[in-house]
């Protein structure tokens, strides 16, 4: 267990209920011709102005949301990206970059109570890709544990072999991808105080559950949860990865009847994502009522099911 302070980050039953906003890249695709540095910032103010009441702590990005961390509730914590968006496309091992400008000194400074960086992972890649993709967390972790700041990890698994991580072929991989992905960091090595990572299970192709062609039984679901449970001494979230609000809640619901031991969301596009339309369409006060209504509503049913299974932090 992590001897920083997550407190700041958390709720007062000790679990994480915390808004993601640090999209630059998915965001800007969401907000089309709207996507002006000023309307970045513009919409991640209204998403953290808004729902921070609601949530326990905020996941923010250094370079447009900023201006945004000062329009959050008093009690949410803050949480800061320290990875530039996405990878870079002409190189397939999607090795990660930190924001040049940026240092977790910096990030302190800036208000941050913890730092989190995004790791795409192919657990079975490359021993060569893989050295530099340990070097780099390590890195991060040893300024976190200097400037004693919580260091989340969020890592998004991928098999260099598949195009596609939506699809079928790679559902049926991602339960050991995840699962062993967990097993790697949460080394003391790599300092990490918190696990952001997927479900183990891609929840669309769950019999029953999801709407595609079903790849897991129920199950066979259940117990990769249970396994990924089993894989690491470290707190560890769940991210919506861009799943329905509806479906995301059914997900946490399973997770805990399969034995799992979650210790919150740090939710994003499933709560918030159709603000952006309102906001293409509309404008800022059409995306403002959207957040107020249909985005508070989200996070509320979110809360209400994550603070009924999510495990908590002593």
């Amino acid at each position: 267990m992590t001897n920083k302070n997550l407190t700041p980050l958390l709720d007062e039953r000790g679990i994480f209920a915390a808004i993601a906003i640090d999209q630059r890249g998915a965001l800007k695709r969401l907000l089309q011709d709207q996507a002006t540095d000023e309307n970045m910032s513009t919409f991640k103010g209204l998403v953290s102005e808004i729902l921070t009441p609601h949530g326990s702590s905020i996941l923010l990005d250094p370079e447009y949301g900023l201006p945004a961390s000062k329009r959050r509730d008093a009690h949410a914590g803050l949480i800061l990206s320290y990875e530039q968006t996405g990878y870079d496309k002409g190189d397939d091992r999607r090795l990660p970059r930190l924001v040049l400008n940026q240092s977790v000194q910096r990030l302190k400074e800036a208000g941050a109570d913890a730092v989190k960086i995004l790791l795409y992972y192919d657990v079975d890649d490359a021993e060569e890709t893989n050295a530099i993709k340990h070097a780099f967390v390590e890195r991060v972790g040893s300024e976190c544990e200097a400037e004693h700041m919580p260091f989340l990890l969020e890592i998004l698994t991928y098999d260099s072999q598949l195009q596609d991580e939506k699809g079928s072929e790679y559902a049926k991989l991602r339960p050991s991808k995840v699962i062993r992905s967990m097993k790697v960091f949460s080394a003391p090595r790599y300092k990490v105080d918190v696990l952001k990572v997927e479900t183990p299970t891609n929840m669309n192709f769950v019999e029953g559950l999801g709407a595609e062609t079903p790849v897991y039984t129920q199950a066979e679901a259940a117990e990769h949860f249970k396994a990924q449970a089993e894989s690491t001494t470290l707190p560890y979230i769940f991210l919506s990865g861009g799943i329905s609000a509806d479906l995301f809640q059914r997900t946490l619901t399973f997770a805990k009847e399969s034995g799992s031991t979650f210790n919150g969301v740090l939710c994003g596009r499933a709560t918030w994502k159709g603000a952006t339309e309102a906001f293409v369409k509309e404008g800022e006060e059409a995306a403002r009522q959207w957040i107020a209504e249909e985005g508070l509503r989200n996070l509320q049913a979110l809360n209400e099911v994550n603070e009924r299974y999510a495990t908590p932090i002593e």
